[in-house]
């Protein structure tokens, strides 16, 4: 239960950094925001995907009915995006440890806790 919390948490924090400041939160990966459409697209995809992540979470502390399948989602969902970073190694090769490694083993690490939640 305390790592579907933390895992919450996480979403959470990403999804109001995501809405509040869009460009801050891409910058440590050097993308540059040219205007309203970008940070449209961040705050979509960062902010309300994590804000939604993080509810379906917390809605999965407290009713045992979903939980399974929630965490096991967002297990999965997490599993996708740190083999992303890994397609990443092997077509752009990034050798510093933040913010790329450092994001994958984020992700790996709350995959695996989800996913053993859900288990």
């Amino acid at each position: 239960m305390i790592g579907i919390i933390v895992a919450a948490v996480f979403f959470a924090g990403m999804g109001i950094y995501g809405l509040a400041a869009p460009a801050a939160l891409v910058r440590p990966f050097g993308i540059q925001i040219s205007g309203p459409h970008a940070r449209s697209e961040v705050r979509a995809v960062y902010g309300g995907f994590g804000l939604a992540v993080a509810g379906l979470l917390v809605v999965a502390v407290i009713d045992d009915g979903i939980r399974r399948g929630a965490v096991i989602a967002v297990a999965v969902a997490l599993a996708g995006m740190a083999a992303g970073r890994l397609v990443g190694l092997v077509f752009d090769r990034p050798t510093a440890f933040y913010p790329v490694w450092f994001y994958f083993l984020v992700e790996l690490v709350l995959a695996a806790i989800l996913w053993f939640a859900g288990n």
